[in-house]
C-alpha cells in the first residue's frame, strides 16, 4: 500500500518551520509514496516564492527537491486525455478555478491506487473525495 503526498507535505518536508515537518519528513523519508508530476513544480513555486515568510533560490529549491524528494517517491502523470476527461465533468464535482489542482492531485492518487493522501490541507480535498477514493489525512 503507497500513500499518496500532496505539495503541501513536500514543503513541509523541506522547510523545519513548518507545520507538521517532522511528521512531513518522516513520511518522505519512509519511501514508497507516489506523488503528481505537478507536485513538483507546486513545491518549487512556494520555496522560491517567499509565501511562507522563508525564500530559496531557485538552485537551493531544485536540489532539495531532488536530493530529499525525488529518490523517495513515484511520479505520477496525467495524460492529456485524463486531464481533459476529468475537467469535462469538474463542475459535476463543484471544481473549478485553482480548485482544479487539488482535484488533479486526487486523480493522480486514484491512478497510482493509493489508498490515502496526506496534506495539510485536508478540506481543500475533502469536498472532492468520494466514497471509493483514499482516504485523506494529515500526516
Amino acid at each position: 500500500m503507497s500513500a499518496f503526498l500532496d505539495s503541501s507535505v513536500l514543503v513541509a518536508a523541506l522547510v523545519s518551520d513548518e507545520l507538521k515537518h517532522a511528521d512531513s519528513l518522516a513520511l518522505v523519508l519512509k519511501g514508497g509514496n507516489c506523488i503528481y508530476s505537478h507536485a513538483l513544480l507546486e513545491t518549487f513555486s512556494t520555496l522560491t516564492g517567499g509565501k511562507l515568510g522563508v525564500r530559496v533560490t531557485p538552485d537551493l529549491a531544485s536540489q532539495m527537491i531532488s536530493v530529499t524528494i525525488l529518490p523517495r517517491v513515484s511520479v505520477v502523470e496525467l495524460t492529456a486525455t485524463e486531464i481533459m476527461d476529468a475537467i469535462s465533468v469538474a463542475q459535476s464535482y463543484g471544481v473549478r478555478g485553482g480548485c482544479v489542482y487539488d482535484y488533479m492531485h486526487l486523480l493522480a492518487a486514484r491512478k497510482s491506487q493509493a489508498s490515502v493522501i496526506y496534506t495539510l490541507n485536508i478540506d481543500d480535498f475533502q469536498h472532492l473525495r468520494r466514497p471509493d477514493d483514499p482516504e485523506i489525512r494529515l500526516p
